[in-house]
């Protein structure tokens, strides 16, 4: 599968195997279990994050997988947002830092 990651006008694909998907459920529920938590999405603590948001949240953290050239950890993160979207096309992010702004784009 591949999701395309649009950084502001920029965009790049990540492909992502299947087996990442079905293997690393784990470490998705972790994911899932710390955002249950709450999280603070920009300047606002979200209390309990909904489906978008987890995405956003996980967008944010493919987007610092990049800036540092960690492609291992953009593609897990990638595979967390495919596993929970499975029709997710694109994330688009942005540099402003809200990732309330975030955009999931589906087929």
């Amino acid at each position: 599968m591949i999701l395309n990651i649009f950084v502001d006008e920029h965009k790049q694909a990540i492909k992502v195997p299947d087996e990442i998907i079905t293997e690393a459920t784990d470490y998705f529920a972790m994911l899932d279990k710390d955002m249950d938590n709450g999280y603070q999405m920009s300047r606002k603590w979200v209390e309990k994050p909904d489906l978008l948001q987890r995405c956003q949240i996980i967008g944010d953290k493919i987007l610092s997988a990049l800036e540092n050239d960690n492609k291992e950890t953009a593609t897990l993160m990638a595979a967390y947002i495919l596993s929970r979207v499975p029709n997710a096309y694109a994330i688009h992010v942005n540099f402003e830092g809200d990732i309330t702004m975030y955009d999931l784009e589906t087929r």
